[in-house]
């Protein structure tokens, strides 16, 4: 389905409660259908849930969800032609793909496994069609984490980050509900 929404790869990156996720929605709410993409498991944590529900309630009825941790094949799937893409979000993708690859376990081939899983993403994020936006935690602006898993995990999303962004054609910082072009 062809939409109003201009082409291209956007990245809103942006602190916790920063307005980030509010700002990637307010940027498609002119499409007359949107594809939002949430990579974050079942929980049963109480305070992630009702953050959850509030993201669902704000989202219009047209918009459908898709729960995955395949977003490279969604974006390789997904053409010119259909409903823009709001990826919700690369750090819970990312902490998914390293909960699947074993990283937190020491599993033998976590380090390979990862990697791959991150040069997929990067590799269709490079070359899809559809209209995209993702949405990320900016991890450079925050305290150093004090385990090794933490420093492991702030590490890879802030070279991913990099990486998507360097092919994003937009790059916006929030900052306080205030969005700032970057590129």
């Amino acid at each position: 389905m062809a939409t109003d929404v201009p082409t291209g790869r956007v990245l809103i990156t942006g602190g916790i409660r920063s307005g980030k996720s509010f700002e990637a929605e307010r940027r498609l709410a002119g499409a007359p259908a949107v594809t939002y993409v949430a990579t974050s498991a079942e929980t049963d944590d109480e305070e992630w849930a009702a953050r959850v529900a509030a993201h669902q309630a704000r989202r219009p009825d047209r918009w459908t969800t898709v729960e995955t941790l395949d977003v490279a094949d969604l974006l390789r799937s997904t053409g010119a032609s259909d409903a823009p893409l709001l990826i919700e979000c690369v750090n819970t993708w990312l902490a998914g793909t390293m909960a699947a690859a074993g990283c937190w376990d020491n599993a033998p081939h976590a380090v390979k496994t990862l990697a791959e899983a991150v040069d997929d993403l990067a590799d269709a994020w490079t070359t899809t069609r559809v209209r995209v936006i993702a949405v990320t935690n900016e991890v450079g602006l925050s305290l150093v984490p004090t385990t090794p898993a933490g420093r492991w995990f702030a590490e890879e999303l802030g070279t991913l980050n990099a990486r998507l962004a360097a092919a994003a054609d937009e790059v916006w910082l929030v900052v306080a509900g205030i969005p700032t072009r970057l590129r």
